[in-house]
This record gives structure tokens, C-alpha cells and sequence, in this order.
């Protein structure tokens, strides 16, 4: 079908039935050679090695589960959808995507993922739990097995029955640690007699645990709590609290035991969330609970941060259902925390200055309510009185000028009088401004210096260069060290002498999991005819460029430098232009050793003068043509110059940059040279390498008809930044069979939208009615002008989603694919696999002997290429770890996928090596990457367009220039997000974000 067909074809969208009928085959395998054997596939032999089957898609949002998360309703009729899976054929023999008969959209059946697991009958409740994940295929074979240990510690299924309790407390408290102090003194009180002997677990909000049942099923009780922090000679205050609990149900723990032997889909969440509780109950008594982990000063010396901050060292603790049963997952971490001192030595380190002597600035004054805002002080000048306050401003005047009301008639003091005479206190230094406490109606004000910081409290602002790079020095630990730390972790919390493990019968295993892991082979890799090495085997996650060219390397004729850099003289600059010219000429580009026009000197603050400068001159110069290639010249710390320049770029004049920082113009050295020549060949739309399996079509389930991988990503706004929009990119592989080119899309969404929102969507036209868009479909529509080819199987890999957000994820965005597709064209359904990638868990993989060189890299981390899919992986689904890249520094962390959907079928080695190989594709460097490339591209292009952000919109004096946020309207709860600049169409077709 002709590519304007397919855009103008865009009357009907697919909407899925929410009771399509499934009548899936049992699944049956090939043998496992079938799909990892290394020659190309036969025309006899399908590359799929499955039955074929007819095979629905999920179901989509319906109203029920829409509503609320900005759905959009059909407005353009149901397309009902033929059967989705079919055996896959050899390439050069098309598949015609609308074969097969059309499913009847009568019947209400389940709705199940690439197999039938279980004959268990689904409707279709608001709750989307109503739709199973992929299930595991089978394990994968490829590769040197070897054995791992991973910080796992098998934890015993306990056998008494759990059961729940609601808590009300009044008054109501706001503070977990209150209401954790109540129930403690409940648990002293009446432990013996009302509870039964029972000893509860409580989450600190509203539920309570047992193991066995309480003696009564509604009970209120009467708490009084001292208040510690009244220091007054008389009584101390007494406070009264009426608790009444509540019996709400037991939870089944044969549930449980049935999903961990694989005998069910779907997880117990109350029995885990139970005994998650139950093992948190005595670390969150005696350190500082924070998420999932848990802090002390005690673990290690607190190291300083700078700024007033201090890192303080603890673990990670969750427990997990894994194929060996539940397991107690157990990690180092590490968090920032504010320093607790006196409060005019912490704004001396915040200010970096002496305050004592000299007054403060307008610009002081701002940064200092900044960092003290919300921030526990407890105050100094009462001896044993430790009152705690929380700040909420700063006073405008210094404190010697503060006055305020003493009585109701207006008889005004001033804080100076008032301090010396209720407290015997002389406030020193009268010209610093006092802090003010409460709430802001009824201020009260606390000099400084009767004020110090209260211990425990975690920093959540964004850090500053300096002191991230101190605290990674904190935390980037060996894998051997980091290791011995979570072995001593395990043994110094004492899971078998918890109090509260032995009363919910859970124990611990102090041995971590040794788990059978496999060694993936590295993939050969195809470079130019003309060079000396035309293809490579990479040695353990690595190689160089020395005697390659790159398998398409571009031209470069018209190329301008602009030189935004004091330090770096006219002929330095000339110097460097040369060195990387000559170096992309070696690297196998045509490269112009001469500019179009002069090297350009220019101020940092007039960037977009300069720009135009230069785009307008070369164009003069060139009687028209366009300028292909800008090369800059930055300082070192140039604030936001990148991000502007970027933005002006990319999203006005169309041009491809590649900045160079003056460190590296003043030192060149060949690897660096290398790199950014690796940069410029694919920001020009050239390809580096390519997998040698890729050109021989030798790719299981990627060669045999045309496909398309995507990767996606959404990137949040820093904390405390309550408007900023989110940013999500697509990236899509403009080549097949090749799968190395990437054309990436962004767009802004609502704060803390984690759903891509501009996936597909429709708006009506004024002149064409309805008109389909969207980043999936824009990306399928330039694969085919690119390819000459439809993609008929899509793989998605989609980064940065939590376990909690599976379900809504997978639904809204496959639904939004699957609209897309058909938008194009009728019953165009291509077959689609959704991978969700997650860097951000706890799991670590150790080498079984750290002595035995053979078995680790050179920085003892585990090899490249291992993976893992038994034993600490979900008992049902199909997911795996694989480390794909060699360590650096630090332990390696591997990376997780779980495949959600896969109607292509794949076998665990197919999806495994295929992810492991591509990570030896990314564009940027001669090395295997830690995550798959399309997701790593995808978070790229994110982190590329906060700086597309107008900048009046940004927040001034941000160091990366774009981390600012967009203004937007508030209406019905919602916000209104400003759109990003449009990307120039030249920008689109490349890999700018490279």
C-alpha cells in the first residue's frame, strides 16, 4: 500500500471489545535449536517455531477504568480485529496482516497473553487484575552456565493464619511516629490481657497485623502520651487518645503458597504487604525509615556533603515472590541528609561565607528560606526544654527590628526584650534575620541562634555537581566489598531473634541465593569492506575503532564552528577542528577539513545572536544550502549555554550541533576524538556497525519480516517541583534488517503523568474531520518511507515503569499501538511483544569465587552477557536480569526485563540474546550498554527536550539550563501542559539526541 494511502486511510480506529473470544491452541515448542541455531532460516522451516493460534489483544480501557486518567472516547466506530498471531514466514515472502477470519466480538471469553495458563473464566471488572501477563516460555539454553550468588535470602513461608485489623485514632494524627508511639504504649498496656499475648504488627496508618486471631473483633481503647519535650517544672502535659480496633478479614496464605508454586497468575499483594510489615516492624523501631530502606548515622561515620549536608549510609529491604519461594531481597544504600547543627554554622556552609559579621543579601535571604523551609529545628536557649518546630519562612527584617503583639491590646515587644526577659537569653546577633515557625497566620519567630537542626532528616532537593560526585564516592562500593556489607547486614538485624518474625513464624535464611546463570556469547560486528578489520568480536563488553571504518559513514561538506569559550584561543580551536575532522576522515566519513565560514568567537549570554550569526553567513557563503553540521565550543561550566543552544537548534533553525567542552580542546586525546566522531555519524543519519546476524538475516523473530523496535520512556521533574510537566519520547529503528537507526519523538504531559500520553490521538479538523496522530504513528509512517516496508512485528521496550503501574501501562499504551496501527490502514495489526526495562530495583549479581579471575571483569563484577531467569525471578512470568555491560566502578547493576505481552512468541533465549546483542549497537561508544539502546535512546531524547522548555520559563540560576517548568492552567484538577517547540522535520529523521 502506497505511504499516502496509509496516512489518508485514517477514518477508523480499533477499538477492542472487552469480551473478544480467545481460542488459543495449546502452545507447542520446537526444539530449542529451532530459534538460536546460527544459520539464516529456511524457506521450509518457519522462524516461529509455534502452532499457529488465533490470539486476541488486551483489553483496553474501558469507561470504567478510564475514567479520570484523561481517556478519550471513540468517536469513529469499532474495527473488529482479526486474529492477531500467525506462523511467521522467511523474509521476502509478505505476510498479509488481514488474513484470518475475524473474530466474532459476541462471546464473553478470557483474555490471556501468548499461552493459555490457566482455564480460569475472566470478566472484565473496573479492576484490571483481569488480564495475565506473558507467561514464562521455558528457560533459555544459550550460553556457559555458571553459577552466581545474588543478594536474595530465602525466607520460610510462614504457616499461621494473618490476620487484618482496622485502626482509628482520635483525634486523628498526621505523623507515622505518633501513631506508632500510641500503639507501642497500647502493646505495653494491654499485650498480656486484651491482645491475648498477642504481638501485633502495625504500618503506622490505619491497618494492623496479627498471626492468629485477637480475642475480640471490635475493641476501643484509652492511650495517654506524656509530652517528652515539656520541660516545666510541674506535671508534664498529658495527651488522650481513643484507639478502637477493628477486625476486617484474614488473609489466605494458601493463596500465596499456590502462586509461589506457579499454581496461580495472580499475586496475593495483602499476605506480601503483610509480611513486608511484619519484617520492617524492628528496623523502623531503631533507625530512620525512609521508602523501603531504612538509615543511621551508626551503620558508617556520616561523610559530609557540603552545603550543610551529610551522607548517611543503610539498607534496602523488601521481601519478593521469586521461583525459590519469598525471598527477603537485601541491598546498601545510601541517602543525603541535613547536617544537624547549630543553625547559623549550617547557613554558614550553606552560604559559604562568614554570616556572623557581615549582613545578608536579598539573594542570601532566598536561598536560605529555600534550603530551611519545612525543615525540624528544635530549640537551644530552654537547657533541658527540646521543643521541636518546623520552619516555614524567614523574617523579612533582621531580628533587632522585629516587634509583635504580647497581648490583645496591641501592646507590641520587641523579640530582642522579649527573649531576655521570659528566658534570660541575649540574642547576639541581632542584624541576622529569625526564622519563623507555625504556621503563617500566627507566626512565631526563633532567632537563629537559639535554633539546631534536628537529626534524621533526609534531604529530597535537588544536589548540586559537587556533592553528587560526593556522595557516589560514598556509595560506589566493589562488588566484593558490597557484598561482605549486605552479609553483615543480614547477620546484625537477626531475622531468627525478631520478636516479631517469631511471632508471625517467619524465618530468614542468613545464606544468600546461589543461582545457575548463563554467559551469553558477544556478537560479531559488521564494519566497512574498506577497512582493514570488516567485522569484530567484542572481548569481554568492549572494543575500538582502530583499523574499522564505520559501515556507513556519512558526508560532511558544510560544517561551521561557533566558539562560545574565552580560554580557548582562534588557533586551538583551528587546531582541534582539524584533529576531528581528520579523525571522522579515518573513522570513514567524507569530512571537509575547511569551514564554510571562520571559526565564530562569542559570548555565552548572546547564544542565539550568535546562532542566527552563523546559520545566515553560511548560508550566504553557500549560495543557499544548508549548513549540515555546527560544531561548539563550551566552557566547562556554562550554566544553561547547552540547553539554549539545543533548543535554538533543533526546534528553530533546523540544525545538527556537536558541543565539545574545553577541557577536551585543550587535551585531545584519540579515544575522545573517536567518540564524538561516533556522535556526528549517526547525528548525519549514518550507521557505525551493525550486527553481523542482522545483514545476514540471521535474527530470530527480527530477520524474517519486516520489524520495528521502539523504545520508550517517560522523565519526571526533580523533587519539589510541584508544576514542571513530565517529558515522554518514542524512539523507533528507521532500518530493517539492520535495527541500529533510531528517529526519536518527545512531547510534555501532565506532572507525573507515568502514561504516554500522546501515544495515538485524534482532534477534529475544521476541512478533514477526523485526523489521527501521535508519536506511534508518526514513527510507523517514516519506517515505511525509510524502509519501503510496513512493519508487520513490533517490539516495544518501555523503561522506567514500576511494578505497581504494569497493569495501567501495559493496557493504555498497547490499546494506544494497536490504534495507531489501525488508523493507517484496515485490520492492519501487527504482532507486538511489550518489554518493560527497570534499572531502578535492588537485586545485585556477585561472582561465586571473587578470587577466580576467569569469572569476573576487570573490575570483579560478573561478565557481560550473564543472565538469569530462574530461581530469583517471578515464579510464573517472563522475566530475566541481564548484565549486558562490563563495570566501570562500583557493582554492576543488571538490568530487569519483563516481557508483559508477547504475541510473537518468543523463546527465552529469542528475547535474551536478541536484548543482549543489541546492547552492543548503541551509537555512542565501543562498548555493550547496561540497558537495551531504543530505551536508552528513548531516555536521551527526554532528558533532551527539558531543555525545549521556553526559557522564561525555566528557574533561574538552574545549572542545566532547562530543568525549569512550563506554566499551565489549572481547570477541572487538571493541568493544562504548554506543548513543546516542533522538532525541525531534518532534526526528526536522525539521531539528534545522540
Amino acid at each position: 500500500m502506497p505511504i499516502r494511502q496509509m496516512e489518508e486511510n485514517s477514518e477508523q480506529h480499533l477499538v477492542i471489545k472487552n469480551h473478544l473470544q480467545n481460542t488459543m491452541n495449546p502452545v507447542q515448542r520446537a526444539p530449542k535449536t529451532a530459534q538460536n541455531g546460527k544459520g539464516p532460516p529456511t524457506a521450509h522451516e518457519p522462524q516461529n517455531p509455534k502452532q499457529p493460534h488465533n490470539q486476541t489483544s488486551p483489553p483496553t480501557k474501558n469507561r470504567g477504568r478510564r475514567r479520570g486518567r484523561g481517556g478519550r472516547k471513540s468517536d469513529q466506530g469499532d474495527v473488529c480485529m482479526r486474529p492477531s498471531s500467525r506462523p511467521c514466514t522467511v523474509a521476502h515472502k509478505p505476510v498479509n496482516p488481514a488474513s484470518g477470519d475475524i473474530v466474532a466480538a459476541t462471546t464473553n471469553r478470557s483474555i490471556q497473553n501468548g499461552h493459555n495458563l490457566s482455564g480460569m473464566e475472566m470478566g472484565f471488572p473496573t479492576s484490571s487484575k483481569s488480564l495475565n501477563f506473558a507467561p514464562r516460555p521455558g528457560y533459555g539454553q544459550v550460553g556457559t552456565k555458571c553459577i552466581v550468588r545474588a543478594n536474595h535470602f530465602f525466607a520460610e513461608l510462614p504457616d499461621k493464619d494473618l490476620n487484618q485489623y482496622d485502626v482509628t485514632i482520635t483525634p486523628e494524627v498526621a505523623s507515622r511516629a505518633v501513631n506508632r508511639t500510641i500503639m507501642a504504649e497500647l502493646v505495653r498496656l494491654y499485650k498480656e490481657s486484651d491482645l491475648g499475648t498477642r504481638l501485633p504488627a502495625y504500618d503506622g496508618r490505619k491497618s494492623l497485623y496479627t498471626a492468629g486471631k485477637l480475642p475480640f473483633a471490635w475493641k476501643e481503647f484509652t492511650i495517654k502520651l506524656v509530652d517528652e519535650e515539656d520541660g516545666t517544672n510541674g506535671p508534664k502535659r498529658e495527651r488522650e487518645y481513643k484507639v478502637v480496633i477493628k477486625f476486617v478479614a484474614q488473609a489466605n496464605m494458601r493463596h500465596l503458597g499456590q502462586f509461589l508454586a506457579g499454581k496461580r497468575a495472580d499475586a496475593p499483594q495483602e499476605a506480601l504487604q503483610i509480611l513486608d510489615i511484619v519484617l520492617r516492624q524492628l528496623s523502623t523501631k531503631r533507625y530512620c525509615p525512609i521508602g523501603r530502606s531504612f538509615f543511621s548515622p551508626d551503620f558508617r561515620a556520616p561523610q559530609r556533603l557540603g552545603d550543610g549536608l551529610e551522607s548517611w549510609c543503610g539498607f534496602y529491604q523488601s521481601i519478593r515472590p521469586t521461583q525459590m519461594g519469598l525471598s527477603l531481597n537485601i541491598d546498601m544504600a545510601s541517602a543525603a541528609f541535613i547536617e544537624p547543627l547549630p543553625v547559623i554554622e549550617f547557613v554558614a556552609q550553606l552560604l559559604g561565607k562568614d554570616v556572623l559579621s557581615r549582613p545578608l543579601s536579598d539573594s542570601d535571604r532566598v536561598k536560605i528560606k529555600k534550603a530551611l523551609r519545612g525543615v525540624k529545628v528544635e530549640v537551644t536557649h530552654r537547657r533541658n526544654i527540646r521543643r521541636k518546630y518546623r520552619v516555614s519562612g524567614l523574617t523579612s527584617q533582621p531580628t533587632r527590628e522585629l516587634v509583635f503583639p504580647v497581648d490583645d491590646n496591641s501592646t507590641m515587644k520587641s523579640v530582642v526584650e522579649y527573649f531576655q526577659e521570659m528566658y534570660g537569653f541575649t540574642i547576639q546577633h541581632t542584624h541576622l534575620p529569625c526564622l519563623q515557625v507555625g504556621n503563617q497566620r500566627k507566626a512565631n519567630y526563633l532567632p537563629m541562634e537559639a535554633c539546631k537542626i534536628v537529626e534524621g532528616q533526609r534531604y529530597t532537593k535537588r544536589l548540586n555537581e559537587r556533592q553528587i560526585t560526593a556522595l557516589l564516592k560514598v556509595t560506589c562500593q566493589r562488588p566484593r566489598d558490597r557484598e561482605h556489607d549486605i552479609l553483615q547486614t543480614i547477620q546484625h538485624n537477626a531475622y531468627n531473634q525478631d520478636p516479631y518474625a517469631k511471632e508471625f513464624g517467619i524465618k530468614i535464611s542468613e545464606k544468600p541465593a546461589s543461582v545457575e546463570a548463563r554467559i551469553l556469547p558477544a556478537p560479531w560486528l559488521k564494519y566497512h569492506e574498506t577497512g582493514k578489520e570488516k567485522d569484530c568480536l567484542p572481548q569481554v563488553g568492549q572494543w575500538n575503532m582502530m583499523n574499522k571504518k564505520m559501515i556507513n559513514g556519512m558526508t560532511v561538506s558544510r560544517w561551521a564552528c561557533i566558539n562560545f569559550s574565552r580560554s580557548v584561543q582562534e588557533n586551538v580551536a583551528r587546531g582541534f577542528c582539524n584533529e576531528l575532522a581528520q579523525m571522522c576522515q579515518v573513522s570513514g566519513m567524507e569530512f571537509n577539513p575547511d569551514p564554510v565560514i571562520p571559526i565564530y568567537s562569542a559570548r555565552p549570554e548572546q547564544v542565539e545572536k550568535a546562532l542566527k550569526h552563523v546559520y545566515h553567513a553560511s548560508m550566504n557563503k553557500t549560495k543557499g544550502k544548508e549548513l549540515e553540521l555546527l560544531l561548539a565550543i563550551l566552557p566547562d561550566n556554562n550554566g544553561s549555554l547547552y540547553g539554549d543552544l539545543k533548543r535554538i537548534c533543533e526546534t528553530d533553525l533546523g540544525l545538527i550541533s556537536q558541543c565539545c567542552l574545553t577541557k577536551h580542546v585543550f587535551k585531545i586525546s584519540k579515544q575522545y576524538l573517536a567518540n564524538v566522531a561516533l556522535k556526528i555519524n549517526v547525528k548525519m543519519g549514518g550507521r557505525n556497525t551493525v550486527l553481523l546476524d542482522a545483514i545476514s538475516c540471521r535474527i530470530p523473530l527480527v530477520s524474517d519480516i519486516p520489524t520495528i523496535i521502539f523504545g520508550a520512556d517517560v522523565t519526571h521533574p526533580e523533587n519539589g517541583e510541584d508544576s514542571s510537566p513530565s517529558i515522554a519520547a518514542v524512539v523507533a529503528s528507521q532500518d530493517w534488517p539492520e535495527v541500529t537507526k533510531y528517529a526519536g519523538l518527545v512531547c510534555a504531559q501532565a506532572h507525573r503523568q507515568e502514561l504516554i500520553q500522546d501515544l495515538y490521538k485524534t482532534w477534529q479538523d475544521p476541512v478533514r474531520g477526523t485526523v489521527s496522530g501521535g508519536m506511534i504513528r508518526d514513527l510507523l509512517v517514516s519506517f515505511r518511507r525509510a524502509t519501503g516496508q510496513k512493519p508487520l512485528r513490533i517490539i516495544f521496550y518501555r523503561d522506567g515503569v514500576s511494578e505497581g503501574q504494569f497493569y495501567q501501562v501495559l493496557l493504555y499504551e498497547l490499546d494506544a499501538i494497536r490504534k495507531a496501527c489501525a488508523s493507517l490502514e484496515p485490520n492492519y495489526q501487527p504482532l507486538v511483544t511489550f518489554i518493560v526495562v527497570q534499572k531502578r530495583h535492588h537485586t545485585r549479581l556477585f561472582a561465586n569465587n571473587h578470587r577466580e579471575r576467569s569469572s569476573t571483569d576487570k573490575s570483579g563484577n560478573i561478565l557481560p552477557g550473564t543472565v538469569v531467569d530462574s530461581k530469583i525471578c517471578h515464579p510464573t512470568e517472563f522475566d530475566f536480569y541481564l548484565c549486558s555491560h562490563a563495570g566501570i566502578q562500583g557493582t554492576s547493576r543488571p538490568a530487569h526485563y519483563h516481557v508483559l505481552w508477547d504475541e510473537n512468541n518468543f523463546t527465552a533465549d529469542g528475547i535474551q540474546s536478541l536484548t543482549n546483542n543489541l546492547c552492543y549497537t548503541y551509537a555512542r561508544c565501543t562498548r555493550s550498554v547496561s540497558v537495551v539502546p531504543p530505551a536508552y535512546y528513548a531516555h536521551l531524547a527526554a532528558f533532551r527536550a527539558r531543555f525545549y522548555m521556553e526559557p522564561e520559563m525555566q528557574e533561574s540560576g538552574s545549572t542545566g539550563g532547562g530543568t525549569g517548568h512550563m506554566k499551565g492552567t489549572r481547570a477541572a484538577g487538571e493541568t493544562v501542559v504548554r506543548p513543546l517547540p516542533a522538532l525541525k522535520e531534518n532534526v526528526k529523521r536522525v539521531m539528534f539526541y545522540c
